[in-house]
């Protein structure tokens, strides 16, 4: 794992007599754990050459490309996804990559040599180690990053005299600028959310935006309820366009616009707030543009795919779009009362409905065509992690980063399944991949390029490289749960998570009678965060703390009960605790403050003789859950 070391230095000053300690950081040391000195990563492998071919829904090839190296175990969808979308340059010509061992290389080498050049590294060797480590877990698939890393990164090697410009950090000023940078400072973020205001420059400053974002592979996420509605008047007389009319223009950009200049298509969400006058409209909208579709298909034009005649000729398509709803609407729902849309300017009401009819709106239209998703606003700013700078209005398109507007997200993603193949999870591998995926992504927030100033400064003020968990659900079956429990967040403190505890360690408050006897499912609570005690505490816990309350998600173990047996009784305990099988939650870090996001009901089922779960027993389970 690398370790960050300090030295200080005499400095002097030549206008003070005085000497001053200055701080500097070697870099990082790394150690060798997949790989071996001496042999390259890429010869542990097998390579296999394939032919990469995706065909349409009537036969048709659409794309290929022969000889494509792969390692032998990757499958045939993963050699198709790479060959097809990330590989550089055209085919069929010397220039095109030949398959993974060059794309790998390419973004490896180049993540080293940014790394090396701005002293990440203790020493030259520590890059090396560092490089064969990060090539080791790409080509294995036990990690892989954001496509617009895929897509960008180290292509200035192919292409040297590319002319984009972009936003992006100088280290030597200490400051964003802007210029011709081509691939040197290529856009290397997947998730981006972009702010819009209500005037007509701002709108369109966002098309090309987007636009742009869409060309280097990236996704985004805007909130457009900050523009007046179709009800609102304009300063010079008549009325406004509304946010729907101007939907139609984003979307047609994102249609024709190719992420990264290859066959996927650009990743868009659309939010709208609940209140906002043109509610209805937003709501019904996508809804209404399928069933123009349905007509065209029973009229037998082609609706086979997204680009066919039917689905091309109507608006709406290229976009996720999602009603955002507070708690006053959601109590208005559960009271059955009224609710009202307020105005953009003014914030006079504009109109009153039904909470339960709008919202029966948005469930038919989802029914139809699986527009509008639903976020909660009130319970996301609730869980604001940085409250003291700006609201949260707004999401990514896959709506699993959610943060302030004009911020970018570089995403990575862990395949847990890889490090546990034979049903243990490995907690040293796992630990040392995330601490060489954490330091890649943090070379490349330095590096990267932005379309605009707000979004270039935020990043390298952010710095937003967050890991994702691939596979978990069938990662919580294995029998071991709690050994993976505790693996899952026993990774090193520099990589901004915590630890869960040792195996051995126990909350400290006295245990009664009745805890021993349900000992098979108690869950560590102590707090203490110097042992690693996660969540909540328990009361009366000596050894428990405020601030450990924040550390951890709360994991508990649910057992399954035995229909007709006791599992308490002292002659069917044995045989009970034999048939449990541990089912890990994942406990959010607002539920583990004690938070939800709203009043909860809970269930009480009816007592049945020998059903061996009590009613407060139960209520306490699904408390936790």
């Amino acid at each position: 794992m690398p370790d960050l070391k300090t030295t200080t230095e005499p400095q002097v000053n030549s206008t003070a007599p005085s000497i001053s300690m200055k701080k500097k950081a070697p870099g990082l040391s790394f150690r060798r754990f997949f790989t071996k000195p001496g042999v390259s990563p890429y010869n542990e492998v097998e390579w296999d050459l394939r032919l990469a071919q995706i065909t349409d829904a009537q036969g048709n090839v659409i794309f290929e490309q022969k000889d494509v190296e792969v390692p032998k175990d990757w499958s045939m969808t993963a050699t198709n996804i790479v060959a097809s979308k990330y590989l550089h340059g055209k085919i069929g010509t010397p220039e095109r990559e030949k398959g993974v061992r060059q794309l790998v290389g390419r973004v490896a080498e180049t993540i080293r040599d940014w790394g090396l050049a701005q002293g990440y590294f203790k020493t030259p060797e520590d890059g090396a180690t560092f490089h064969d480590e990060l090539v080791h877990i790409l080509v294995r698939q036990y990690a892989a990053f954001n496509s617009p890393v895929w897509f960008n990164v180290g292509c200035d090697r192919i292409e040297p005299n590319s002319d984009g410009r972009s936003w992006h950090w100088n280290p030597q000023t200490q400051n964003v600028e802007f210029g011709v940078t081509g691939y040197t400072k290529p856009q290397c973020s997947a998730c981006f959310i972009n702010s819009v205001k209500d005037s007509l420059d701002s709108i369109l400053t966002l098309a090309k935006t987007e636009g742009m974002l869409f060309k280097w592979g990236s996704g985004t996420g805007t909130n457009l309820s900050t523009l007046r509605s179709s009800t609102e008047t304009l300063s010079g007389g008549g009325t406004a366009s509304g946010p729907l009319s101007f939907m139609k223009g984003f979307d047609a950009f994102a249609g024709v616009i190719k992420s990264g200049g290859k066959t996927r298509r650009a990743a868009k969400m659309v939010i709208l707030n609940v209140d906002h006058p043109d509610i209805v409209d937003f709501v019904e909208c996508k809804m209404k543009e399928e069933a123009k579709a349905h007509a065209l298909v029973a009229q037998g034009y082609d609706g086979s795919h997204p680009d066919s005649d039917a689905y091309s000729s109507i608006f709406f398509q290229n976009a996720n779009n999602s009603v955002r709803v507070t708690d006053d609407f959601m109590y208005a729902v559960v009271r059955d009362t009224d609710f009202s849309t307020k105005a953009v300017q003014g914030g006079t009401v504009m109109k009153t409905y039904k909470a339960k009819d709008l919202l029966k709106k948005i469930s038919e239209a989802t029914w139809h065509c699986g527009d509008p998703g639903m976020q909660y606003d009130t319970t996301v700013n609730r869980w604001h992690t940085s409250k003291n700078t700006a609201r949260i209005n707004a999401s990514n398109p896959c709506s699993e980063y959610m943060f302030l507007d004009d911020s970018a997200c570089n995403l990575a993603s862990l395949n847990l399944l890889k490090f546990a193949p034979n049903g243990t999870f490995d907690v040293e591998a796992y630990r040392h991949a995330v601490d060489v995926l954490i330091t890649a992504q943090e070379i490349l927030v330095d590096n990267a390029g932005y379309p605009t100033e707000s979004k270039s400064r935020r990043a390298a003020d952010g710095r937003r490289p967050p890991l994702r968990l691939r596979r978990r659900s069938r990662l919580r079956r294995l029998r071991d749960g709690d050994h993976v429990r505790r693996s899952l967040l026993a990774v090193e403190p520099h990589s901004r998570t915590m630890r869960a505890p040792s195996p051995s360690h126990r909350c400290h408050k006295k245990e009664s009678s009745r805890n021993k006897s349900r000992s098979w499912h108690r869950q560590y609570s102590c707090g203490d965060s110097r042992l690693g005690c996660p969540a909540r505490a328990e009361p009366g816990c000596k050894r428990s703390r405020p601030d450990a309350r924040r550390r951890l998600p709360r994991l508990v173990h649910q057992p399954r009960t035995i229909p007709g047996r006791n599992p308490h009784a002292p002659s069917q305990r044995k045989q009970h605790q034999q048939n449990q099988r541990p089912n890990l939650h994942l406990r959010s870090q607002q539920t583990m403050l004690g938070r939800s996001p709203g009043p909860r009901r809970k269930t009480r089922l009816p007592q049945q003789p020998g059903n061996g779960v009590s009613s407060n027993r139960h209520n306490r389970l699904h408390d936790g859950l």
